[in-house]
Parts: structure tokens; C-alpha cells; sequence
């Protein structure tokens, strides 16, 4: 098989493109490196994807490159590219989340339904359903977006279902409830935590921490996102796509602590416009027909990103070293004694 992945070099699309890979399918990969965090970060995420012969890296934007022959030459896509965050979309930046969510989701609906048979798996988002009436939610609920990115979201959702009852596309739509896992984006929230628990600094957190989520492991989301690509009952349908690890922020910093050995010092500010205060995903659906059953705790999923940040900032102070001759015993090689040990 061979796969388009668009945002591959992104936090889940990296993951997605290097699981097809490892399985022996070919993937052309297409990210534009927008601005919403550093390039180099981003890089860092195909290092793995670039050591295959099947990977096909292009460094284009969905609104102004030609997509039809890199559609026709791939078996399935899976649409991952966005310009993601709940906060930064207020304001001004919300042209550049209308152009890089609804437009160019369009655009590649235009393209595809030149071949309607192809799966087209779309990534939604929890941020759709904003302070939702019925925990856990399912996909019948109705849509109340409480940011201009959950609008955007929704609004490519709607296109998804008018290009497949339109023009017969085979589209699915996945609703991801708050993935985590190595390689998150500086901005989210266990990013945050994690980095701020290694370096011995206090823990930011907007609300009381007693707000819930269900927080759910990037491995399951890529098993439910490569699921929604072969399964026949799947064309034209949405799925809750959640972890079933829906605890409060505290009990996560909880977590966080008794991994590092160490209690977090914790500074609670007001809320932030459009942070909901509770998600919880209904996964029946999922479970019945794409058979999803996700399987990575909640306690392992942190232990696995927390190991990726200690890498991380292993290879960062490494740089520093390298970069710059500190005599004796410098911070920085202080800090990565502690980290190695």
C-alpha cells in the first residue's frame, strides 16, 4: 500500500507515517512547517521516517501545490494536516486557522473526488463538541465549539460529509480526544508538565485542576486512525477517538510526581476562553465497527513521554556543550547527570 500523509512531520502524523512504514507500506508525507513551533522540532520528528526507502518527503503547502498526481499515485489518505491550538486562535490568527483547516480541507476534498473509492481519513477533534451536555459524548451529540479552532475543525467535518454524499468520497472523520505521547507539541499541556517536572520548575496550570479530559495515548491513536482506513463500514461515518483515561489535570500531575520521584510545585491561574471544562469520548462506535480498543494506560503514556523529554533535553544540552566550552563541571552537565541517573 502506499499512503499520502499530510502533516507528517507533525506530532501524530510522525507517528502514523513511521507505523506504515515499519509495516512496509510506502508513504509520500506532504507538511508545510507552519509557524506554530519550531522547524527543527519538526524535523526531528521524521528522522526515523527518512532511514526508509518508502518514504517520500515533500515540503509544500496543501493551498498551493498540485495535489491530483500525488492522489492518484497513493491507495489511501490520511489528512492530519492543520494548524492546531485552542488559545491561539482567537483574534487575528484565525485567518491562517480558516486557510490551513477549511480551505485547505476543501481543497483536497476537490481533489479526491476524482477517485471516490479511495479512504480518505480526516483528523477531527474533541474541540468540536466544546462544553458537550452528556458525558461521555458520543458522535450523535450536538456540536457547541468554544474556540474558533473547534469551529474550524466542525466546518471541515461538514465538508468531509458534503464532498461524501455529494461525489461519493470515501471520507472518515476521527474526533481525537487529547493525544499525548513522545514528540507532543511544545504547547500542550503534558509537554508542559513533563518539561517543567525534569527541569525542577513550577507547574502552570490555567483552572483548579479538577477539570477532566480523556487523555489518550498517540500508539492508539494511530491503531484507531489506520483501523478507519480499512474498514467498509467506516465510509462517510464520524468516531470518537479516546484513550478511556478520563482524570482530572491533578490526578495527572499526581501521576507525573510519583514517576519523577518528586513533588511538583503547582501555580493555578484563571481559566483560559475556550478551555471546556470536562471531555469524555463514547467509543462504542469505534469499538463495534473499526474493532478500536485502545491499550496504553495512562501511567505507562506518561512514562513513555516522560522518557522522550529526558532524551530531549539530553540532546539539547549536548548541543549546548558542543556549542559552547564550559569549564569544570557546567549546569548544564550537572542537570544531565541527574537526568541520566
Amino acid at each position: 500500500m502506499k499512503a499520502l500523509v499530510t502533516g507528517c512531520a507533525g506530532f501524530i502524523g510522525s507517528h502514523l507515517t513511521e507505523s506504515l512504514l515499519f509495516d512496509g507500506h510506502e508513504v509520500v508525507g506532504i507538511d508545510a512547517f507552519i509557524d506554530t513551533y519550531p522547524r527543527t522540532l519538526k524535523l526531528e520528528n521524521l528522522e526515523r521516517a527518512t532511514d526508509f526507502d518508502g518514504f517520500r518527503f515533500l515540503g509544500s503547502d496543501l493551498m498551493t501545490m498540485r495535489l491530483d498526481s500525488f492522489v492518484e499515485e497513493c491507495d489511501v489518505v490520511f489528512h492530519l494536516a492543520a494548524e492546531p491550538g485552542v488559545r491561539t486562535s482567537w483574534g487575528a490568527r484565525f485567518e491562517s486557522y480558516t486557510r490551513n483547516n477549511v480551505l485547505a480541507t476543501q481543497r483536497l476534498l476537490e481533489t479526491a473526488k476524482a477517485w471516490p473509492d479511495k479512504p480518505l481519513v480526516y483528523a477531527s477533534s474533541s474541540s468540536i463538541y466544546g462544553d458537550a451536555e452528556r458525558l461521555p459524548t458520543p458522535e450523535a451529540a450536538l456540536p457547541r465549539p468554544s474556540s474558533p479552532y473547534g469551529v474550524t475543525k466542525l466546518a471541515a467535518e461538514h465538508l468531509c460529509a458534503l464532498y461524501h454524499s455529494s461525489y461519493g468520497v470515501a471520507v472518515v472523520a476521527l474526533r481525537y480526544f487529547s493525544a499525548y505521547g513522545p514528540r507532543q507539541r511544545p504547547d500542550m499541556a503534558f509537554n508542559h508538565f513533563c518539561s517543567a517536572a525534569l527541569r525542577h520548575e513550577p507547574v502552570t496550570i490555567f483552572g483548579n485542576g479538577e477539570q477532566t479530559r480523556d487523555f489518550t495515548f498517540v500508539a492508539d491513536v494511530v491503531a484507531a486512525t489506520r483501523s478507519a482506513a480499512t474498514s467498509p463500514a467506516a465510509r462517510g461515518q464520524v468516531y470518537n477517538v479516546g484513550g478511556g483515561s478520563r482524570v482530572s489535570v491533578n490526578h495527572a500531575l499526581e501521576l507525573i510526581a510519583s514517576l519523577i520521584g518528586e513533588p511538583l510545585e503547582v501555580r493555578y491561574l484563571e481559566s483560559r476562553r475556550g478551555d471546556v471544562r470536562d471531555t469524555g469520548a463514547d467509543t462504542t462506535r469505534a469499538q463495534e465497527e473499526l474493532g478500536f480498543r485502545p491499550s496504553t494506560s495512562l501511567e505507562a503514556g506518561l512514562e513513555a513521554e516522560l522518557e522522550w523529554m529526558r532524551n530531549q533535553e539530553r540532546r539539547r544540552l549536548h548541543e549546548t556543550d558542543r556549542a559552547v566550552a564550559i569549564p569544570g563541571r557546567s549546569p548544564a552537565r550537572r542537570l544531565r547527570s541527574e537526568l541520566d541517573g
